[in-house]
């Protein structure tokens, strides 16, 4: 099943891959996705929200699956339109080494809900913040960059002495105000997520890894798809594209920069993380023998912090599959 914008579109083949019908409904109604779902097998392609309808609906438990985007894509054999692409997501299907997506339970989706709520919100403020120092910095007013420092600009803006134009303080007044309610709705999503990580046990666990905060937590919590679909905490990393990108041939191993071909909001709380234990660890020293000092004595500081999200995405994935909390290992004298 391909789910387009205003249209589902439906193949269905037998066993021998041999097509048996192709349908479309337009009106996109769930009571034709059940219907249609009680007696064929199908994936997506990417779990859209009305998909997700209909996977858990209690008639259609045995579909709760769908297919990446790319996997499908070799199977599409000539253009590009809803039943070429419904019939490859057929094909990709019955491959017996094909993956598949887990759908995510309400709850799970619930607070992925509350994380990108709150991401949208941190990027418009970012938006305002840029258009404040943009503009001022027009009139010579410059000051470092990070939201902590707008302070002196918003005081120097409300000061009645301030020697802009009228016209511009007008406009300025309204981005301030509109920072300030972006400051209210951030600090009251952060306040629920906060809640969700201590209620979560799972997030509980996570937290006890280094670099690994609420918001990071509960990210990986409602984000991330069951640690049991992977083997090792390779293929986790992988999954968030920290490992490295593989060009080899003969034998020969040749390893590049990582791939950046998974979950990216993911991969960049784990890097902000990482960041801040590298710092850290600048600042105070790491402890001595440990993978982090020997690491920082001889490769620059960024590498390090990709080399320490990836760790922490291998050890993400031990904590959720062996059920217990981080451990930090002894150092080597």
């Amino acid at each position: 099943m391909d789910i387009a914008k205003r249209v589902f579109q439906a193949h269905g083949a037998d066993a021998s891959g041999a097509a048996v019908f192709s349908k479309e409904d337009h009106a996109r109604k769930t009571a034709w996705l059940l219907r249609l779902t009680a007696t064929m097998r199908g994936g997506d392609r990417g779990l859209r929200r009305r998909a997700l309808l209909g996977a858990r609906d209690r008639s259609a438990r045995a579909h709760r699956s769908a297919v990446p985007p790319a996997y499908v894509k070799p199977f599409v054999k000539r253009h590009k339109n809803d039943a070429a692409d419904a019939e490859a997501i057929c094909e990709a299907a019955q491959r017996p080494s094909m993956r598949f997506v887990a759908v995510k339970e309400e709850e799970q989706q619930a607070s992925a809900i509350a994380f990108r709520a709150r991401d949208l919100l941190v990027r418009q403020r970012t938006q305002i913040i840029n258009a404040l120092r943009g503009h001022l910095m027009e009139y010579g007013w410059v000051v470092p960059q990070g939201p902590s420092h707008m302070a002196v600009l918003i005081e120097g803006i409300e000061d009645p002495s301030c020697p802009l134009p009228e016209s511009a303080r007008t406009a300025l007044k309204v981005l301030i105000d509109s920072l300030r309610v972006l400051d209210e709705q951030i600090a009251g999503l952060d306040a629920e997520i906060a809640r969700r990580s201590r209620e979560n046990a799972v997030a509980r666990r996570l937290m006890t890894i280094p670099g690994i905060g609420p918001i990071t937590a509960t990210a990986i919590v409602a984000l991330a798809p069951p640690a049991g679909m992977f083997r090792k905490g390779r293929d986790f990393a992988a999954w968030l594209g920290v490992a490295p990108l593989q060009k080899s041939s003969g034998g020969k191993q040749k390893l590049g920069a990582i791939s950046k071909m998974g979950e990216r909001t993911l991969r960049r709380l784990l890097i902000i993380g990482a960041s801040a234990v590298v710092l850290q660890a600048g600042r105070r020293g790491a402890p001595k023998g440990s993978w982090l000092s020997q690491m920082m004595a001889r490769k620059p500081r960024m590498l390090v912090t990709v080399a320490l999200a990836n760790k922490m995405a291998r050890i993400v994935w031990a904590v959720l599959t062996s059920g217990g909390i981080y451990r930090a290992p002894a150092a080597v004298a």
